[in-house]
């Protein structure tokens, strides 16, 4: 597959490996997957007193501005997951060997009020493309802001709906893995499937993805359920169809999963005769001690891409990155790549939604039209010792 983005640059060493190889038309980066489950766009940063907030810091000395906007003074884990992305950026940095860009930090404070302040200044400084924020009730704010200056954003919400004309995501979205793993399913046979999902704003994400990548695979759906506090219900419910199924979608949190599948079997359920299917949240390790899950199936990225991630990351830093760190990498090395590869037209529409897309550290992306993207990803089993890889990664996207 030949996209635009050529000529290949000379790497060596490390950089090679990992930073910015042109595969495919295209920079080979890093992401992540447990960025659903770690730090859910959904929701914002959890209760407790903020930080100072911190002050703007400009890293790299290129011509090519690039504004960096991330929750650094946000309280718990949302400013824990901030500075490690800022630790990944600045290791993209390094790793691809004196790019010509300059990344312009901010600090938003988790709030869309500190995404409008740090945008503004990012933009009045000259960024030609802004990075963030994290949360999905930023996001907005940014975009207006960007788009009345023509300049793009790469965000990192899971959350679709604030994806839009020239606004991407560049995160791992619910409906990737949902895709995935009927698309395996059905390919293996599959024909009826079932699903019990969370009542909440992932589950209906889920949801929609489920219906529509069954009737593509023109399949059937014999049992579907959503369910609040009260699961053994909904879980009896769907117990007394799964006679019918071939497959049966279970898509919550490792703790919650584990609580529905354990519903499932006191309804009376015999989870063994059914091909069970998950996504990118399955990658827990509740669920890999669960012995009602085991053998299922679930989508997500090859995980040797992050062990790899977490090695350096862990030398130059001396800790352990949050799993949403490689979205910083992955993002700043893209623009290094468009940087030094593109010319003027560097992060235009056209560049950004090459149909070939980025091929990454942990697979294949590439940005939709309406700013959502697709991820070529792993199918794992389910195994007392973790995931197992059952299906690689593709090497390229279809037609």
């Amino acid at each position: 597959m030949v996209g635009p983005l050529n000529p290949k640059p000379r790497l060596s060493g490390t950089s090679r490996r990992t930073a910015v190889g042109l595969i495919l038309g295209a920079p080979l980066l890093g992401a992540c997957s447990g960025v659903q489950q770690s730090l859910n766009s959904f929701s914002q940063p959890g209760a407790g007193p903020a930080g100072p907030a911190q002050q703007p810091l400009a890293v790299g000395t290129g011509q090519v501005k690039v504004g960096l906007i991330l929750p650094l003074s946000a309280s718990g884990n949302a400013g824990v997951a901030a500075q490690s992305m800022k630790n990944a950026a600045e290791m993209a940095l390094a790793e691809f060997q004196n790019p010509n860009i300059q990344l312009l930090i901010k600090d938003d404070g988790g709030n869309p009020q500190g995404a409008q302040q740090g945008t503004q200044q990012a933009l009045d400084e000259g960024a030609e493309i802004i990075l963030g924020p994290l949360f999905a009730l930023s996001v907005p704010t940014t975009a207006q802001l960007a788009r009345a200056r023509g300049v793009s954003v790469i965000a990192f919400s899971t959350d679709s709906s604030v994806a839009g004309r020239g606004v991407y995501l560049l995160s791992f979205l619910p409906e990737s893995d949902v895709n995935r793993i009927i698309e395996y399913a059905a390919g293996t046979g599959k024909r009826s499937f079932a699903a019990l999902l969370p009542e909440n704003a992932y589950g209906n994400v889920v949801e929609a993805a489920f219906k529509q990548a069954v009737g593509r695979r023109g399949g059937r759906i014999i049992a579907f359920e959503k369910y609040g506090a009260d699961r053994a219900t909904a879980a009896r419910t769907v117990a007394q169809m799964l006679g019918q199924a071939d497959a049966l979608l279970l898509a919550d949190d490792g703790d919650s999963v584990v609580t529905v599948a354990d519903a499932l079997t006191a309804a009376g359920a015999n989870l063994r005769n059914i091909q069970l299917l998950g996504t990118g949240l399955w990658d827990n390790p509740r669920v890999f001690a669960s012995p009602a899950l085991q053998g299922g199936l679930y989508a997500a990225p090859d995980p040797s891409g992050f062990r790899g991630f977490s090695s350096r990351y862990r030398a130059r830093f001396g800790s352990e990155p949050v799993r949403t760190a490689t979205l910083a990498y992955d993002a700043v090395a893209l623009i290094a790549a468009l940087a030094r590869t593109q010319g003027p037209q560097r992060f235009s529409t056209e560049v950004l939604t090459n149909p070939s897309g980025f091929a990454g550290i942990d697979g294949l992306f590439r940005f939709r039209a309406d700013g959502t993207n697709e991820r070529g990803l792993a199918v794992m089993r389910v195994g007392s010792g973790g995931g197992q890889l059952v299906a690689g990664s593709p090497k390229s996207f279809g037609a």
